[in-house]
């Protein structure tokens, strides 16, 4: 028996510091997520903490009448406004800085590879609780490239991306959807940042 995830990274977010919400223009994207999951058969939404994903998974589970359930372990790698008086250029030096050196651990928040293991050890408990269903994650992009680079081969991540681990950072849209299938622990990388429905 398997359980299928939809990860969703969050809608478009305003421009600030901290724990933003979503923008007039990632209402209008999330709004299109949940057009897209309308018909499906999906069980439980489960979301990051911060504002921009609650607000996401909100509006998917109106148009699918599902529950909310949020999850710790769903938050981003690091966010910025996480150390005060930390500008936008120190954060993402130290964002790169994870994203290369996969061990490296910032002043705030987790490792690279320490975040990905996060986000496996959750879906997998998830799928042990709830075999056989369809369950949307509502979470950020970096989480879902280290919970990627980490589970699933570097060869199949070049089919789908030849430059996969250099440009993980931007390959995650806002709200676009990757597919995973877990079966006794195993995960299964069935599509890959989906925004056909954004078009």
């Amino acid at each position: 028996m398997s359980t299928n995830f939809y990860l969703v990274r969050h809608a478009k977010k305003e421009k600030g510091i901290g724990d933003v919400a979503i923008s007039s223009e990632g209402i209008v994207q999330a709004q299109a997520t949940a057009r897209h999951f309308r018909e499906m058969p999906i069980t439980k939404i489960f979301s990051s903490p911060l504002k921009r994903a609650k607000e996401t998974a909100l509006i998917i589970a109106k148009e699918s009448f599902t529950t909310i359930f949020e999850n710790s372990r769903l938050r981003e790698r690091t966010n910025w406004g996480d150390i005060p008086g930390q500008t936008f250029e120190e954060f993402v030096e130290i964002w790169e800085r994870c994203t290369h050196d996969r061990d490296f651990s910032p002043p705030a928040g987790d490792s690279a590879r320490v975040a990905g293991e996060r986000l496996s050890s959750c879906l997998i408990e998830l799928a042990k609780e709830h075999p056989q269903d369809n369950i949307i994650i509502v979470t950020h992009g970096g989480l879902i490239t280290d919970f990627l680079v980490n589970v699933i081969s570097e060869e199949e991540l070049r089919k789908r991306r030849p430059n996969f681990i250099i440009e993980q950072s931007s390959l995650i849209k806002e709200c676009s959807i990757t597919k995973v299938n877990c079966e006794d622990g195993i995960f299964r990388l069935d599509d890959f940042g989906s925004i056909v429905h954004l078009v």
